[in-house]
């Protein structure tokens, strides 16, 4: 009987062991979402229950003295006070569990930096239109998004985006909602345009864009470059929760499309290995309802 028992409580050890160190290997998916009319609306987008993180894309006018604007192609007309309906989308999706960022930049538009100043400024800005603060006229109703994102794919400067993340973490007061940063690099490491805002370490999930970026993307059938650049962005110390970026259509970036086979069956065993793995992030909603491709990865995800 006392042997028994000894090979009962040595298994139940051994099975406490494997639940403390065996890792999770569940991630989710992240999407951008505004920039097509033909994608539906963001009450649709966060129904699907496809994704975790959903980007509101883009504030892409703002800096050097200018009246920020958005973009939201297709959708309504922010100049014109008619995106004020975005505002309880939002809230549903956040009631869903899901974190609605605003997406700062994009490859379209006229934004920058110019100074410390300036970024406090924008900050402010970004603060009582859409993080919760105090505004006569908030472009996208009252609502309190879950923080913002910085997609910088271009810009007047490559400085100051440091102190624009600096002086947003200030706001993270205790009591008060917290104000999350994610951030969408391309992949070249170091990434000229954004690696000192990277490196304060303040960025809660990174979704590096592997596409769009030959040396470090998918190649015609090669996940090497792909994958060896997965390994230096996830040993990176300042990096805390890491994304795959990737294109939802092959037509968005040649070679850095991944068919989602490949994805499947070559890449996520390797990448989810990584313990700062979190995801897969999409571009876009609309090219994903085009292709199908979310619904193809999500239980592999």
């Amino acid at each position: 009987m006392s042997n028994k028992l000894h090979l009962i409580f040595l298994l139940i050890i051994s099975f406490t062991f494997i639940l403390l160190f065996t890792k999770s290997y569940a991630g989710s998916i992240s999407i951008y979402w505004g920039q097509n009319g033909f994608e539906g609306t963001l009450n649709q987008t966060c129904a699907t229950g496809r994704y975790k993180f959903v980007n509101v894309a883009f504030l892409n006018d703002f800096g050097y003295g200018q009246v920020p604007s958005l973009n939201l192609a297709g959708h309504c007309n922010p100049s014109a006070g008619a995106c004020t309906n975005v505002g309880p989308q939002v809230e549903y999706c956040q009631s869903l569990g899901i974190k609605v960022m605003l997406s700062l930049g994009g490859a379209i538009g006229n934004y920058g930096l110019s100074s410390k100043k300036d970024a406090m400024s924008f900050s402010r800005y970004l603060w009582d239109n859409f993080l919760g603060g105090t505004s006569s006229f908030r472009p996208l109703g009252n609502v309190v998004f879950d923080g913002i994102d910085f997609a910088i794919d271009q810009s007047k400067s490559t400085r100051y985006w440091d102190d624009l993340a600096k002086y947003l973490v200030r706001y993270n007061i205790v009591g008060r909602k917290k104000v999350y940063l994610t951030a969408a690099p391309h992949c070249q490491f170091p990434n000229k345009k954004f690696d000192k805002a990277l490196r304060t370490g303040l960025f809660d999930y990174v979704w590096v864009q592997f596409y769009e970026s030959p040396s470090c993307q998918y190649n015609d059938g090669d996940t090497s470059k792909l994958l060896n650049s997965w390994k230096i962005w996830s040993s990176t110390r300042y990096i805390r929760s890491l994304f795959m970026g990737l294109p939802a259509a092959p037509w968005e970036a040649g070679n850095g499309y991944i068919p989602a086979d490949i994805l499947i069956s070559q890449v996520l065993p390797i990448i989810r290995m990584s313990p700062k793995y979190e995801g897969v992030m999409l571009w876009s909603k609309y090219w994903d309802d085009t292709t199908g491709y979310s619904p193809a990865i999500v239980s592999s995800v």
